[in-house]
């Protein structure tokens, strides 16, 4: 038996950097990846798929690994990274999207984050569940972002 614990996360901050500097590093993905933490693996299956396999998380003896695959597309032009999610792989499905904007001497970003993380245990489980995967995830994106910020020069 497993519970779903629906994700949805959004961040908007400023950067010091070019447009191109930021651009490079977001539609790069594994460069992108190298940033965020807890990430055990991150698999290049090809045609813009990549499957990201965290390390195991937990508290007790609640544990739990994420995986997942999401198919990457960027555009310059509309200052766009977005990823999909990929059906069978993993036990979660993430999605979302950069949106960059040019603002001379910084770049503005806007990252939106969606998803559902299956989690095997119990229904009776899911009020300790749910809120354990909430944090855990939004700790790890927010820890992405910060370094983010460092790689790019920090926060305008």
């Amino acid at each position: 038996m497993a519970i779903s614990v629906p994700i949805e996360l959004g961040y908007e901050f400023s950067v010091k950097s070019a447009y191109k500097d930021v651009f490079a590093l977001l539609s790069d993905v594994p460069k992108s990846v190298s940033h965020f933490p807890k990430v055990d693996k991150l698999v290049d299956l090809g045609d813009g798929v990549y499957r990201w396999e965290m390390k195991k998380v937990g508290i007790g003896t609640i544990s739990l690994q994420t995986v997942y695959a999401s198919k990457y597309v960027s555009d310059a032009k509309k200052g766009t990274v977005v990823w999909t999610p990929v059906k069978g792989e993993g036990n979660a499905q993430v999605g979302g999207s950069w949106k960059l904007v040019d603002a001379k001497k910084t770049t503005d970003l806007v990252l939106k984050i969606a998803g559902t993380v299956e989690v095997p245990m119990p229904a009776l489980m899911k009020a300790v569940a749910t809120p354990m995967v909430k944090s855990e995830f939004e700790g790890l994106v927010d820890q992405y972002v910060d370094n983010l910020i460092k790689a790019l020069g920090g926060e305008a």
